[in-house]
């Protein structure tokens, strides 16, 4: 910076040649005595040392120097004073630079006027004596004038004894701003320790040394390539206008500005900034989380987050948070597709082996062919015992068969750790655009978090588990958008994700026109509070939002909106699908949620029970307090049991409870207990009560709870009666109906209580 080219301030006084009428004898203010005509002072055109200077006679204790000319002076304005100056006879006087400092109004400031002495000691020898005039009070400053003056008469001052003569050369004013302007701004240039920035010397070493030597200052990396051949560690604050060159393996930590405006700066981009920002989060950087900035980084292939952090394990909470990541078109995100034979076995339920090509099967990779379930993937590959492990059991079709394995890539890929745990994603977009999948679990871990995110336009699936590393994870307040937004849902193939272990929270997200909201397995989930719709503009098939493939999966469905698809509870991952003496379907409690369809088939179902294997029945289910309603349709009921592989075993029903909750637009509702009003107009000693479709599930009367008489129960010639009836569950040939039987013949109305289950 330099005041005099940038703002055009004139600092320089006028040379000698032009009149010593232009130099005062005092301070330089108007209508003070110049040196003009003066005895003791003449200009002396051509001397062997100076081009032109001024000769003077020290008569006066202090002999004044200063020029009329005004001196133009700012805040953050740094002069340098030069005068050179030799003594020719008489007495060595003592030098120094001088000035008169004044205000807005003319005033005088009182501020430092004089620089360093000098005494000259020989006649003949040109001595420079010099002064800094500045505003700050910083190292190098001779004269602090602070803010207050606003110009100056610039010039020297002569003490000492009297009667020497000394010839003086043109005064010089010079701004060297410059030279403070790295310390005005707080900072320390590591070129100024050693670094060369020419990309091919490793300047680690100067990075190092001007690191430590900032002192509270901004380190400062000028323009350059800077190769850094090992991992470094800045403890400063650093401000990048060079760029960074490192081996892949070697971390950069900025400890006091760890952000991708940092990252993105010291690499030349945001991609690279992000890539190298990611691997320190891992290690040492001060902090807990990577801020984005709130940039958007575009993203060109899948970024291998084990590989980048050259760990295996990692299990301490870090936070990515504050962005976009967006794909690129690129032809590293298509599909790897191996097809291999491989034989299954259920005594070795999540082992797949005798696979041929294992050296070609990724992990991560979605496994599917005859009779495998959905979300089945690759958790390991053992290539010398040709063996792949699996993330659950692929059913009961046991054999050898030929398998389609498809590695799906992610914007974000952890399945190259062996553990990772605790990892959170907050505030930001996964942009897939379609290109890409999202965000690939690791295969095994805790408490992986997503959070007030957007997973968008994912290619494949949001978020795959191939694990374990599913274990306790927290959705909560995100949005799944679709890529296939105009499928219809019969055709859709995108999963927004799948569960392999326990305790998921799912919280208030939102799921738009995805083929499944998710697959899960494991048990003691939460979906609470999530908007969920797939629907399309056909008057057709819908899918399942949900698929719970754990039979007893004590998990709380509460406070959703299911819009347009339904809730499947399946056992399609048991290696022995048919009941054997383990806990059956149970443990699930679906309170408070709004269920809706619209144009759909009269066979549309909100809750589908699709047991694999035949024994299987409902012990522990509660559908209390929901909202069932359509829109330009009309639906038979909300349940049902999809028998394609086997029914369910109504005689074992117990704990099934449907209560209080409201049917709009549904032929038939549901009740487990229901009362029953039964009218008998004619004396019988068998009044049979039909509890019609309203039993859950097609199940069956398995008791009676209540029975209470509306009116008199009267005999055949109206005379009131007080039989105690007693009762035969399972009537009929649908066993939906039971009797009640009298002493005698009677008849009257009465209001039944009927039970699908054995309440104890």
């Amino acid at each position: 910076m330099n005041k005099a080219i940038t703002d055009g301030l004139v600092l320089m006084p006028p040379a000698f040649s032009q009149g010593l009428s232009l130099w005062s004898r005092a301070d330089g203010e108007a209508g003070q005595a110049s040196y003009a005509g003066q005895a003791n002072a003449a200009y002396v055109p051509s001397d062997q040392d100076f081009a032109g200077c001024m000769e003077l006679l020290k008569q006066e204790a202090t002999q004044k120097l200063r020029c009329f000319q005004s001196i133009p002076f700012q805040p953050g304005l740094y002069l340098r004073v030069t005068a050179r100056v030799k003594a020719i006879s008489g007495t060595f006087p003592t030098v120094r630079i001088a000035a008169w400092a004044g205000d807005a109004k003319g005033k005088a400031v009182s501020v430092p006027l004089t620089g360093p002495e000098t005494t000259l000691k020989s006649y003949g020898e040109v001595v420079e004596v010099t002064a800094i005039i500045g505003s700050g009070n910083r190292q190098g400053v001779d004269m602090v004038w602070g803010t207050a003056p606003v110009n100056a008469h610039l010039g020297l001052d002569l003490t000492g004894p009297n009667g020497g003569v000394v010839r003086i050369d043109d005064i010089v004013v010079e701004d060297v701003t410059s030279v403070f302007l790295r310390d005005m701004m707080g900072m320390v240039d590591v070129r100024d320790y050693g670094a060369l920035g020419d990309g091919v010397t490793d300047d680690r070493a100067a990075f190092l040394a001007a690191d430590a030597a900032t002192n509270g200052q901004r380190l400062f990396v000028s323009p350059g390539t800077y190769y850094i051949a090992s991992h470094l560690t800045l403890n400063s604050r650093v401000r990048f206008e060079g760029t960074l060159k490192m081996p892949e393996a070697m971390r950069l930590a900025c400890t006091h500005n760890y952000d991708l405006d940092t990252y993105a700066a010291a690499f030349g981009g945001e991609y690279q900034g992000f890539r190298k920002a990611l691997q320190a989060l891992f290690h040492f950087t001060n902090h807990v989380s990577l801020d984005l900035s709130g940039r958007i980084v575009d993203i060109p292939e899948p970024v291998d987050v084990a590989a980048l952090s050259g760990l295996a394990n990692f299990e301490q909470r870090r936070v990515l948070t504050n962005g976009q990541l967006n794909a690129n078109a690129n032809a590293k995100w298509a599909t790897d597709v191996v097809t291999s034979a491989a034989t299954y076995s259920v005594s070795n339920p999540y082992r797949l082996t005798d696979v041929q090509n294992a050296a070609n099967i990724a992990v991560g990779s979605h496994v599917s062919g005859p009779g495998i379930p959905r979300e089945i993937y690759v958790k390991s590959v053992d290539v010398g015992a040709g063996t792949v492990e699996l993330n659950l059991p692929p059913g009961a079709t046991v054999g050898t068969r030929k398998l389609t394995f498809s590695r799906f890539k992610y914007l974000l890929d952890f399945s190259g750790f062996a553990k990772f745990s605790k990892f959170e994603i907050t505030d930001v977009e996964m942009q897939c655009n379609g290109y890409c999948s999202a965000i690939l679990l690791p295969p095994a871990g805790t408490i992986f978090r997503l959070a007030h995110s957007v997973i968008n336009k994912p290619l494949d699936r949001g978020i795959t588990s191939i694990g374990t590393g599913c274990q306790g994870m927290i959705l909560d307040e995100n949005q799944f958008l679709s890529n296939e937004q105009a499928v219809t849902a019969v055709d859709r193939t995108t999963i927004a994700l799948n569960v392999n272990a326990n305790d998921v929270k799912l919280r208030h997200n939102r799921v738009v026109r995805f083929a499944h909201f998710a697959v899960a397995n494991g048990s003691g989930h939460m979906f609470i509070g999530n908007h969920f719709f797939q629907g399309d503009g056909e008057t057709a098939v819908r899918r399942a939002g949900i698929v719970l493939t754990e039979m007893n999966c004590k998990t709380l469905f509460t406070g959703n909106y299911v819009d347009n698809c339904f809730l499947e509870w399946t056992n399609e991952h048991d290696q022995s699908p048919a009941f054997n003496s383990e806990f059956s379907y149970g443990g699930l409690t679906i309170t408070g949620n709004i269920f809706m369809a619209s144009g759909v088939l009269p066979s549309f179902r909100w809750l589908v029970v699709t047991p694999r294997g035949e024994g299987h029945f409902i012990n522990g289910l509660s559908v209390m307090g929901n909202a069932f309603r359509t829109v330009n349709a009309t639906v038979d009921r909300v349940d049902m049991v999809d028998e394609t592989y086997a029914t369910l075993t109504y005689s074992r029903f117990r704990n099934t409870v449907f209560l209080s909750n409201t049917f709009n637009g549904i032929t038939q509702a549901t009740f487990s207990p229901v009362t029953v009003e039964h009218t008998q107009n004619t004396a019988s000693a068998t009044w049979t009560v039909d509890a019609g479709g309203f039993l859950p599930f097609g199940s069956w009367a398995r008791n009676v709870t209540a029975i209470v008489a509306k009116g008199a129960i009267t005999d055949g010639s109206g005379r009131t009666q007080l039989p105690a009836p007693w009762t035969e569950v399972e009537q009929g040939t649908t066993k939906a109906s039971v009797n009640l039987r009298w002493m005698q013949a009677v008849r009257g109305v009465t209001q039944v209580t009927l039970r699908c289950d054995n309440p104890t």
